[in-house]
């Protein structure tokens, strides 16, 4: 949610600062903005809307600066305008800021503030930091003693940016639950939300913890803690290109991470091989020291949380439980010293992610995450991590980072069933040859829909419907929530995903030939007792749209209308099972002309509770 550039270098701060605006776009926002440092003065635009309003005045402006900060902001406090847009300026106009986060302590410091005498221009509790820094600067024998100070008395979360013509040859930063990353460069060091900011000009990078500032000049970086002592900080190279994080010819970012996934599993297999294979350890987890397992995750990730409980239950026989992170907290969860807690979190800096395994950690749980961001905040606090190679996942909606925390969330499985004595290593090596063979088979229904384009013909029939039913049920009932999510997230029509067999428990009552029924029949224990399920759709009319494999004949006679998918084991089948529905939720945005990878009201990243 929100994002933050800036940069100090040799280059035109303007340029490089809107570049990385728009490789954030993905972030979500309703207003942008920037301030730079031209001729001793600050210069700010900022604008409600799409970062292009401000592309297209600042043509019209020839300003040159080598140093800048930029914002895309996500309102909270205040209407999305150019008032309450970022960046925000002091009453001297010598210091501007940007803000990702919430100061819970606002109102209480506005009120002293505007006592002080200070003037605030906007509703935003952002605006309230940057007074601070001028105020306590009245007090301080220099900026960064100011900027320490105020931020101290932040209470909230928050990742700042800051430039000042009190230093104008450094960028003063902080964070505290939102991510902040520094990238390193060649006489130019940059600051960024998220690594694909400046991933075109530099790959090394360092990221930042709770707690921390630092000042960044052309040349140098230094990170301090709240007392003002240096702190040793690692340099992280990121693996990813910059093609991967580029549309590539598709038209949208979603269409290309769909396409990318048979890739992106691959990837993921042969990433964690060598710690299932024990080539290397999978280090920090002691498998005889818990008995039972938590999986913490939001949206998607939660998700995939509730097929691995399957995995592990069904095949490494250890009891385990499905949370909402963001209720985690709140139903006073038994969790100690025996209870292993999985996050799942394609950022690594989900808030309510966080604060669950914040919690847990604190009553003594091990924690293990799945992650597909190296650095991030959730890798660097969990005992073990997992990670996902997907690579650069842009589009709001999750594609790539699902099948890729499955992939990793069953070789888990497979890794824990055979240490605990389920599996025999002949029997993990099966699953295991199951699994390699994902990719291929991803790759064959993909290219097969690219030549037929069987989901676009049946999207290209429901794009005007005002409901969906989805339907499935055993380890392919997330895979229903799951296209449900995707279909809301992005088209906006309003669907649900069910157990199949608690259809006639309710939600029977909305089915007529105008709300479509979602299917998903493919091979399986539960089988038969979907194609009863199908049944009684059929028996009041409704359109059943399936997905199926060849060989499962009955399905074919009974749905309307048939995706189908190769066949692969039961417990893998979700992989299979949900790239058709990602692609039919695509297909009817498209149809219906949303901005796929921008959906309103939504973030990519959801750094606040």
């Amino acid at each position: 949610m929100c994002g933050i550039v800036g940069y100090i270098g040799k280059d035109n701060a303007k340029d490089v600062i809107v570049d990385g605006l728009k490789r954030l776009e993905y972030r979500g926002y309703d207003s942008a903005g920037i301030a730079l440092i031209v001729d001793g003065e600050i210069f700010t635009y900022k604008k409600q809307g799409k970062i292009r309003n401000i592309e297209v005045e600042l043509r019209r402006v020839p300003v040159y600066s080598n140093v800048g900060i930029g914002h895309t902001r996500w309102a909270t406090h205040g209407k999305p305008n150019d008032v309450n847009a970022h960046p925000h300026l002091d009453c001297t106009k010598k210091i501007a800021l940007v803000h990702n986060g919430i100061v819970e302590n606002y109102a209480e410091l506005r009120r002293e503030l505007t006592e002080k005498g200070h003037t605030f221009t906007s509703q935003t509790d952002t605006e309230v930091i940057v007074h601070l820094i001028e105020e306590e600067l009245k007090h301080s024998s220099d900026f960064f003693t100011a900027f320490l100070s105020a931020v101290k008395r932040l209470q909230g979360s928050y990742a700042i940016a800051v430039i000042t013509l009190h230093q104008p040859d450094t960028v003063f930063v902080a964070r505290k639950d939102s991510p902040l990353v520094i990238g390193l460069g060649e006489g130019e060091n940059f600051v960024a939300s998220d690594v694909p900011a400046f991933l075109s000009y530099t790959n090394r990078v360092i990221f930042l913890d709770d707690f921390e500032i630092a000042t960044v000049t052309s040349s140098q970086v230094s990170v301090f803690d709240l007392n003002g002592e240096r702190v040793g900080k690692q340099t992280v190279t990121i693996p990813w290109s910059l093609s991967l994080a580029e549309k590539a010819g598709y038209k949208h970012f979603m269409l290309k991470e769909i396409n990318e996934q048979p890739r992106a599993v691959a990837d993921t297999i042969s990433g964690n091989l060598s710690w299932l294979r024990k080539e290397t350890e999978l280090e920090g987890i002691d498998l005889n020291s818990f008995n039972r397992i938590q999986i913490v995750a939001c949206g998607t990730s939660y998700h995939a949380g509730l097929i691995a409980k399957f995995y592990l239950e069904n095949i490494a026989k250890i009891p385990t439980e499905v949370d909402y992170a963001s209720e985690y907290r709140y139903r006073d969860p038994i969790v100690d010293e025996k209870t292993l807690v999985i996050s799942i979190t394609q950022s690594g800096e989900t808030a309510d992610t966080l604060a669950a395994m914040r919690l847990a950690k604190k009553e003594r749980a091990k924690l293990l995450t799945i992650c597909n961001v190296i650095g991030s905040t959730a890798t660097r606090e969990a005992d073990t991590v997992i990670y996902t190679y997907a690579g650069p996942e842009i589009s709001v909606a999750s594609t790539k980072a699902f099948t890729t925390q499955l992939t990793a969330l069953f070789l888990f499985t497979l890794y824990l069933s055979r240490e605990r004595g389920t599996l025999s290593s002949e029997e993990v090596e099966r699953y295991l040859r199951e699994l390699m063979e994902l990719p291929s088979k991803l790759e064959t229904f993909l290219n097969l829909e690219k030549e037929e384009g069987v989901v676009r013909k049946i999207a290209l029939e429901f794009y005007r419907a005002k409901d969906a039913l989805y339907l499935g049920r055993h380890v392919n009932y997330p895979i229903a929530l799951e296209g449900a999510l995707k279909l809301k997230e992005i088209s906006y029509i309003h669907a649900e995903g069910y157990p199949a067999g608690e259809m006639k428990h309710g939600p029977i009552a909305l089915i007529d030939e105008n709300v479509p029924v979602v299917v998903v029949a493919t091979k399986g224990k539960v089988l038969e007792k979907v194609i009863s399920n199908i049944e009684e759709v059929k028996a009041r009319k409704g359109r059943v749209i399936a997905v199926t494999n060849p060989s499962v004949k009955k399905v074919g006679e009974l749905a309307d209308f048939i995706l189908q998918v190769p066949e692969v084991d039961e417990y893998l089948s979700p992989v299979v099972n949900v790239v058709p529905l990602q692609l039919f939720a695509y297909y009817i945005a498209d149809f219906l002309g949303y901005d796929v990878d921008q959906p309103r009201n939504l973030a990519k990243s959801v750094t606040v509770e």
